[in-house]
């Protein structure tokens, strides 16, 4: 079994083996298409874009987002606004968060670097090169798939940004 990273207080990262529902104590990410959110939602194959679901569910404990990890950037910003809404008010209230995809080296510990970026301000968050380089001090594990650290490095600044013109901007 891959190690579960502990990548800043209440911040752990993992993979498909650290899978299991969240807690009142620890809120789970799960970053990964399948198997994660086609069980949540109750599909197989690939779920219509006009679906409520479509890029993530979220209940008390957990938040299942659709990502995989294509070679390409084929990421939506709404997904990544989604995960910031729901795990930067659990970690401020003091639950732990656990961020997990299928290895554990792509998805799940970028998602954790655009929190530290960008909500506790624990990295630099002037581009996406200057905090992948400070992240990858903290987790040497980290190994973002093409298509993710292409869309971070293009959408640096939507993703970082809270302004309203940021906020509802989108990628294709």
């Amino acid at each position: 079994m891959p190690t579960l990273r502990h990548i800043h207080p209440r911040i752990s990262v993992g993979s498909l083996d650290h899978c299991r529902p969240g807690s009142s104590d620890c809120a789970v990410i799960h970053a990964c298409k399948s198997p994660c959110h086609q069980r949540a939602i109750g599909y197989s194959g690939s779920l219509p874009k006009a679906h409520e679901h479509y890029l993530a569910r979220a209940d008390e404990h957990d938040l299942w987002l659709n990502l995989v990890d294509p070679h390409i950037p084929l990421f939506q910003i709404d997904s990544f606004t989604h995960f910031l809404a729901f795990a930067a008010p659990r970690h401020d209230s003091g639950q732990s968060l656990l961020l997990h995809c299928n290895l554990g080296e792509s998805r799940s510990p970028t998602l954790a670097l655009l929190l530290l970026a960008r909500h506790l301000h624990s990295l630099p968050a002037h581009s996406y090169a200057e905090a992948r380089a400070a992240y990858e001090s903290l987790d040497p594990a980290y190994r973002p798939g093409t298509g993710i650290a292409q869309f971070f490095t293009e959408n640096w600044h939507a993703l970082t940004c809270s302004c309203s013109h940021c906020a509802g901007r989108e990628s294709d």
